[in-house]
């Protein structure tokens, strides 16, 4: 995370939104009312699926279940398998 007064954003504003979109770093700006947050798009909708997903008991259960589950035991994913 990078941290920066308004100052300084406002001087290197395209160096920093182009920091978060290439590089997906997460630009925290220091005001005198309080922080604002910069990242890009991609990193939003990433923590927002996340946070939608962890919302539902049940989905968060099953996700943190296969998250323990030991690897060897999966099986490899095959496009050309029926379901």
């Amino acid at each position: 995370m990078i941290n920066i007064n308004t100052t300084n954003f406002q001087k290197n504003i395209m160096d920093y939104l182009n920091q978060a979109v290439i590089y997906k770093d997460v630009i925290n700006i220091n005001t005198q009312n309080g922080n604002a947050i910069i990242m890009s798009e991609e990193e939003y909708s990433g923590l927002m699926e996340t946070l939608y997903l962890m919302s539902h008991s049940k989905t968060a259960d099953e996700i943190l279940e296969a998250m323990r589950e030991n690897r060897e035991n999966c099986k490899e994913y095959d496009p050309a398998e029926e379901w």
